[in-house]
């Protein structure tokens, strides 16, 4: 009876609070990937470069002497333009192709590319990692939990807290509903739907350049980390329902626990396998996903 409280709070329960860490963590990139998706219908295979920039953006500000707190406004503040100028620039031109769903998939696929080359030229190939803003550790039922961890998993809770209410609970996310429902008929309504959708992207962009600040601490800064962590962003995505801002947050959080228990129990090696089997089994069982789409569901 000792030994198995002893395996649950000295083994199973660190794991699992790294678990929640990590799920807080990909829900915060796999969020502005559902919410672009749920609007706009489009596959953004940039958007883990615009999670690397968010971090690299923060690196370099942070090496002129800008600190941490001022670091998770000024950036995603700075990725809303990008995000804007993107979605006009390139998106747009495209969207009402016949064949969008293609094209938009293969342009932000040579986006993701092109980006990701400007950060080995701007920033060199090694892997850096900026200081921990919170240092140290607290203990709390009898486990030694970081101060950062600690604070990326309330703050993370937070930022999707407020997205849920924004996207549901505000005449700005009634107009982002409404334009994903039916265009033509919110056109019809007087809604701005062009300016939503340029808008709803940039906010995208902006969270996932957030994400980028908030883990660059925790995962360190390299110029393909965007595409390392975009895979386990899109099938959380997939498997919580394409455009479902609930299901996101219910597959990341289940999907980092399946991670984190499945190497403790089985190996670290099948835990990635295990995971995107999962999404392969809900593919095939429930194309839609747990929760449907945004707007649609």
């Amino acid at each position: 009876m000792t030994s198995t409280l002893d395996f649950i709070q000295f083994v199973l329960a660190p794991q699992m609070i790294t678990g929640l860490s990590l799920g807080v963590a990909v829900v915060l990139v796999a969020l502005g990937l559902t919410i672009i998706f749920g609007l706009l219908d489009v596959i953004n295979m940039a958007h883990g470069e615009f999670y690397a920039i968010g971090a690299y953006a923060a690196l370099a500000l942070g090496a002129v002497g800008i600190n941490f707190w001022l670091l998770l406004l000024i950036v995603p503040l700075l990725m809303i333009p990008l995000g804007y100028l993107t979605e006009r620039g390139l998106i747009q031109r495209v969207f009402n192709k016949p064949d969008r769903h293609v094209t938009t998939l293969l342009l932000t696929f040579g986006l993701a590319l092109v980006l990701e080359d400007v950060l080995k030229v701007a920033f060199g190939p090694n892997t850096q990692r900026p200081s921990t803003p919170i240092p140290g550790a607290i203990e709390m039922f009898g486990i030694m939990m970081p101060n950062y961890r600690l604070f990326l998993i309330l703050f993370g809770i937070a930022i999707i807290a407020a997205v849920i209410v924004i996207v549901n609970r505000t005449a700005l996310g009634a107009m982002v509903r409404a334009a994903a429902f039916d265009r033509n008929m919110a056109a019809s309504l007087g809604v701005p739907v062009t300016k939503v959708y340029a808008g709803t992207f940039a906010f995208g962009v902006a969270l996932a350049g957030l994400a980028g600040v908030l883990l660059a601490p925790v995962f360190s800064v390299f110029p393909t980390m965007g595409r390392d962590f975009i895979f386990m962003a899109f099938t959380v995505v997939i498997v919580g329902g394409m455009g479902s801002i609930i299901g996101t947050v219910v597959a990341g959080l289940l999907l980092a626990q399946v991670q984190v228990l499945s190497s403790l129990v089985v190996s670290p090696v099948w835990s990635d396998p295990i995971v995107f089997s999962i999404m392969v089994l809900v593919l095939v069982f429930r194309p839609q996903g747990l929760f449907g789409r945004l707007g649609h569901a």
